[in-house]
């Protein structure tokens, strides 16, 4: 009996400490994992950068990619049949209107001209003396000295021989055209690509073969499309002669190859993509875009005054309502904006005003009426007002 009195107490201490120890266990647990939330949900002040809304303008663009088109691209071919004696050109050499690029052998034009000049010459003399004939029967005829019929059949001679000649001077500026292209000339300003015909090639006067290309690049053009839904906002400032400025970026859309203008619009919509084609000019001076290059473009619509600017990094999202941190009193408030055009880093909005200092900077920590702490490391540069894409 007191061997079972003794093993129930043992048995009792036992599952008393056992308990003891579990609780301890549950006790610490819930402690320490208190202790991390309260570091993690702002235990402490969040440390973060700023930037400061600023009031200025910012432009209203259209971005598309475009295709850089020359104005004008000439591809030179042969009009006559014959041997290449020269190549007045080398590849990728910049060249002017009526600038001599290739030759061809002119020797049997020259040879079929002289013939058609003498036939014309023999010609004009025959004429020169039926008309001299019809001037004396004509006086002969005045005197009665000769029938009616004769002075008419003198006249008649004369018209054919007349119309032979006129015959004989289409022969002949026929043949001056013949030799002319032999002497094949630039027939626009430009850049001349790969040469395509050595001295020696014979060429035809069918055209199938190019002997050169020639393409404008200064000026050249990009054309690209629109949605058709913003023909509202750019065909207005057309018809009003307003010149919109286009800027060509590369493939990136990060470097800025050139600016240029807005020259026109397409006459219709193509349906299938809901787009209009527009052209832009470019002076390209310093040959930056290269014929059927690919860009990127922004079409510069419109320019709003006065709105109040932010970097587009200070602006977070929760579903589709935008929102910022606005700083006062090293607290952060949380404050719901409307955003508004985007050029570069830079967003218009509404909601705040300008001069607000933003949090720009640990988000995952911040919560509306958080404390704050402004970092000490170096600040990026502040947005200014009117400031451009780069």
């Amino acid at each position: 009996m007191v061997v079972w009195i003794a093993l129930l107490l043992i048995f009792a201490v036992g599952f008393w400490l056992v308990m003891r120890h579990h609780d301890t266990t549950t006790k610490n647990a819930a402690g320490g994992g208190g202790g991390g939330r309260r570091g993690a949900g702002g235990g402490g002040p969040v440390t973060l950068t700023i930037a400061t809304a600023t009031k200025g303008n910012i432009g209203v663009y259209l971005e598309a990619i475009g295709t850089v088109t020359p104005v004008y691209t000439a591809s030179i071919t042969s009009q006559v049949t014959g041997p290449v004696i020269a190549v007045n050109f080398t590849e990728g050499q910049m060249v002017r209107k009526g600038d001599s690029l290739i030759e061809i052998d002119p020797r049997p034009f020259q040879a079929t001209l002289l013939q058609a000049q003498g036939t014309l010459e023999r010609d004009e003399a025959v004429l020169a003396q039926a008309v001299m004939d019809r001037d004396r029967f004509r006086e002969a005829w005045a005197r009665n000295a000769i029938p009616k019929q004769q002075l008419d059949d003198q006249e008649k001679i004369v018209l054919q021989d007349a119309g032979t000649v006129k015959n004989d001077q289409g022969v002949v500026a026929f043949d001056q055209v013949q030799l002319d292209y032999c002497h094949i000339a630039a027939p626009i300003s430009g850049r001349v690509g790969l040469r395509l015909v050595d001295p020696g090639n014979v060429v035809q006067s069918s055209g199938t073969v190019t002997l050169a290309v020639i393409a404008q690049i200064q000026p050249i053009t990009t054309i690209f499309t629109i949605p058709e839904d913003s023909l509202g906002q750019v065909q207005p400032r057309l018809r009003q002669k307003t010149r919109l400025t286009v800027d060509a970026y590369d493939r990136a859309a990060l470097k800025k190859i050139a600016s240029g203008t807005l020259l026109t619009l397409d006459n219709q919509i193509d349906t299938t993509t809901g787009t209009v084609k527009a052209r832009a000019s470019f002076d390209n001076r310093d040959g930056a875009l290269f014929p059927n290059e690919f860009v990127n473009t922004r079409l510069l619509v419109n320019t709003l005054q006065g709105a109040t600017i932010v970097p587009s990094s200070t602006i977070q999202h929760n579903g589709t309502v935008a929102f910022v941190y606005v700083i006062t009193d090293d607290t952060a408030h949380m404050k719901n904006v409307k955003t508004g055009v985007t050029e570069g880093n830079n967003t218009s909005v509404t909601g705040i005003n300008p001069g607000d200092v933003l949090a720009d900077s640990s988000f995952d920590r911040l919560q509306d009426k958080s404390k704050i702490v402004v970092s000490k490391q170096p600040m990026p540069t502040s947005i200014t007002a009117g400031s451009s894409a780069p």
